[in-house]
């Protein structure tokens, strides 16, 4: 069975599509089946991976809502071992339509659409990463009931550990009350600048917070992680030398190590 794992984080520009887009390749090419589902409306993770989102007929969006089933939605990428379930912006306005049905037909279990929905596939892929938008709505609570864990990345930034209370909080509420076995796989480091004495010394504050939760892997802030979702590549395939393709081997080599 896959194990699930939601990148997550309500504060923007911490590297969880990068991550998302990376991990799932890196963990692809160490042999895993990995399936990729976008849960941002914005779309990002699914033309990082070359997919033009005007040529989607299915996305998360019908298999969440129960237009389509989940297995309708599946898209086999160009890169080894890899799977997307895709979005557009059609997710956007899941949040408001939910929020209808549960008044109009006082169904209280929205939140548990994802999970129902993987159950058909958890055999088909060893891991399945979900790429959540900055936020704590409807659709990033799907994803934390339908989770074994989360990564939680944090850039080497001021204000890095800015919003996390909220977040801990929050997983902390989807444990007590619709998913008990919810863990937190590890908080990752990311966006790097090693010209810099704050990135050093924020490291040194979310090891100190976090302890063992940390991961050893640190992803740089490099320009070519930048270009390659332009490319629609993965950075290892965009750039199989970079120093980012390494960290995200490396971080894949962890995450199989800490599930093993």
């Amino acid at each position: 069975m896959a194990k699930v794992i939601s990148l997550v984080n309500q504060k923007g520009g911490v590297g969880k599509t990068t991550t998302s887009i990376n991990l799932a390749a890196a963990l692809g090419k160490e042999g895993k089946k990995t399936l990729l589902i976008d849960l941002d409306s914005q779309g990002n993770a699914t033309t990082g991976l070359g997919l033009n989102t005007a040529d989607i007929e299915v996305d998360i969006y019908d298999v969440i809502t129960g237009k389509r089933s989940i297995e309708d939605s599946i898209v086999k990428t160009s890169f080894k071992n890899l799977s997307i379930i895709p979005s557009t912006i059609n997710l956007a306005g899941l949040d408001l339509e939910f929020i209808k049905t549960m008044l109009e037909d006082n169904n209280f279990r929205q939140n548990e659409q994802l999970r129902n929905a993987l159950v058909s596939i958890k055999d088909q892929f060893d891991f399945i990463i979900i790429d959540c938008k900055p936020s704590l709505g409807i659709d990033t609570m799907n994803a934390l009931v339908a989770s074994d864990s989360v990564i939680i990345p944090v850039q080497c930034e001021f204000y890095a550990l800015e919003g996390i209370t909220q977040l801990l909080n929050t997983i902390i509420l989807v444990q007590s009350r619709m998913n008990p076995s919810l863990r937190i796989e590890g908080v990752l480091l990311t966006m790097l600048d090693g010209r810099t004495n704050i990135g050093l010394e924020v490291i040194e504050e979310v090891r100190k917070y976090f302890k063992n939760k940390v991961f050893n892997t640190i992803i740089p802030r490099l320009v070519r992680l930048v270009e390659a979702p332009s490319h629609g590549k993965p950075i290892s395939d965009y750039d199989p030398e970079c120093r980012a393709t390494l960290a995200y081997q490396n971080l894949a080599k962890e995450v199989i190590q800490r599930n093993e």
